[in-house]
């Protein structure tokens, strides 16, 4: 799991599919992101914030309770007793369990790398709040190759990468280019150890957000990044099938060999058309990262001090307004203070005679007949 930012925000340009420029523009081309294959563009995020984005991700469906109060915690009217993950809470339970409790019935083994579970976690990547996204994927790499040793693996695995939320331009902290570079080169070393690796000819690697919705996409807000790299992926391929996150559940469910979690993973399509029969088995060699890693914010930033002002002390703590001047502080920062903010642009809406709503009082529409 990646953590947020919408299609256009995060992306690139391409010659096919629904690219942008703006993560090239404001965090530079040495993406990884850039040059892995299977880029779906036509992908969107089930959920709305990270409360249910999260459960989304990973049991395709969201409890009432937190559907029916996430609006008022991210309006900044109190949070609900809700502890948040698979933790026990009744409130945050979903039906048919998470992924890894599919696994457990199915006796399919499973490790996790994940804050929003305790249930087979690596007791080492439990401590490491606060590491860089690239250091802390060692974790990962090292177990791999204690498993590579033993001759097994598990069959499924769960990671969370949150360093692309940033800090803002916090005095101190990590710039954003280098965080967000920090997280793509997390990346770039997984893939290429995977790929390397006695078990790549078995392996498939599925990368999506838990949710989009930091900032405007000029297709649709929860249109989000999403990779699938395997053996068995179709290479400089874009897949422009209608998918959502539960589309990859059901991709994975399929693999293993699993039911469906929910009614919504089952109607799920799975990712079909960007895999083939015919595996290419070169390894990816990692790219080194381009951009300063260890760059930190001074004092006179851009946004310094609206980024003091928020709480970068846990994953998703930041109000509406707070993601709002985020993003501002963001792009301010990295294309200057005078560069105009990219507006919201509306679609046109009409009524039930088909008529702008838009249209000025008084005004006719040049086609309306009267009728």
């Amino acid at each position: 799991l990646a953590l947020r930012r919408s299609k256009s925000e995060a992306f690139f340009e391409s010659e096919a599919g629904h690219w942008d420029k703006l993560r090239e523009d404001l965090f530079g081309a040495a993406s990884h992101f850039h040059v892995l294959p299977g880029l779906l563009d036509n992908l969107y995020a089930n959920g709305e914030v990270s409360v249910d984005g999260h459960h989304w991700s990973n049991g395709a469906y969201v409890p009432d309770s937190m559907q029916r109060t996430w609006p008022a915690q991210y309006g900044s009217k109190g949070a609900p007793p809700i502890r948040y993950g698979d933790f026990g809470d009744p409130l945050a339970e979903t039906p048919g369990g998470r992924l890894w409790d599919l696994c457990e019935r199915a006796k399919v083994s499973y490790q996790t790398y994940y804050y929003h579970v305790d249930k087979r976690r690596s007791e080492e990547w439990a401590t490491t709040k606060g590491q860089r996204d690239y250091k802390k994927v060692d974790i990962y790499l090292n177990d791999l190759e204690k498993w590579g040793r033993a001759g097994e693996m598990p069959r499924f695995t769960v990671m969370a990468l949150g360093e692309d939320h940033t800090q803002g331009t916090r005095p101190g902290a990590f710039t954003p280019r280098a965080a967000v570079a920090s997280n793509d080169l997390g990346i770039g070393k997984i893939v290429e150890a995977c790929s390397k690796s006695r078990f790549w000819k078995n392996m498939a690697i599925f990368i999506i957000e838990d949710d989009a919705q930091n900032g405007p996409d000029h297709v649709d807000a929860h249109r989000t990044v999403a990779l699938v790299i395997s053996p068995y992926t179709k290479r400089a391929h874009v897949d422009s099938t209608f998918y959502s996150t539960c589309s990859l559940l059901r991709t994975m469910e399929l693999i293993l060999g699993l039911p469906p979690m929910s009614q919504f993973d089952t109607a799920a399509t799975p990712l079909y058309h960007s895999f083939t029969a015919k595996p290419n088995f070169i390894p990816y060699a990692c790219r080194p990262a381009r951009i300063d890693l260890n760059a930190k914010n001074v004092g006179t930033a851009s946004g310094a001090k609206a980024s003091l002002a928020m709480d970068f002390s846990e994953p998703d703590l930041l109000t509406v307004q707070d993601e709002d001047t985020l993003n501002r502080v963001l792009w301010h920062s990295i294309k200057g203070a005078n560069a105009p903010y990219p507006g919201i642009v509306r679609r046109p809406l009409f009524n039930h005679l088909g008529r702008s709503v838009a249209t000025p009082p008084g005004k006719k529409d040049k086609d309306d007949d009267g009728d």
